[in-house]
């Protein structure tokens, strides 16, 4: 595990943000400290294109890197159809969304996946409510 001087809620709050300063969509902050001891936080978002999710993963990667945090690792960017940036204690996962559909990676570490809301209102899991307070 990396060692920072930011709590898991501060490395978590700042991957949000640089998410949605790039437009992410349908950002999900999973607590995944009851199901395994790899990583404490696993975030899920969705790009529109391979360009976008390359900018997304990019930006994550730079505003926690400007905080201090260490940066493990970075797969997938080369495609931009699943980019994963690894800073230890916390794991981003930013796909294109036929390819979110596919591994649905939310039911597997216990979250909800996103569905069409008509009313436009963003989406937002039990989990991530729970985060949020």
């Amino acid at each position: 595990m990396t060692q920072t001087n930011l709590s898991i809620q501060q490395m978590r709050d700042i991957a949000v943000a640089a998410l949605e300063d790039i437009k992410g969509k349908d950002i999900l902050a999973l607590d995944t400290t009851k199901l395994t001891s790899l990583f404490e936080c696993m975030i899920v978002a969705t790009g529109d294109s391979n360009r976008q999710v390359k900018a997304l993963a990019n930006n994550v990667r730079e505003k926690l890197k400007e905080a201090g945090a260490e940066i493990l690792g970075m797969e997938g960017e080369q495609t931009g159809e699943w980019v994963l940036v690894d800073a230890g204690e916390l794991i981003v996962h930013i796909m294109l969304p036929a390819v979110r559909d596919y591994y649905n990676l939310e039911q597997l570490w216990g979250g909800q996946k996103p569905v069409f809301n008509p009313l436009g209102k963003a989406w937002q899991s039990a989990i991530q409510a729970d985060l949020d307070d």
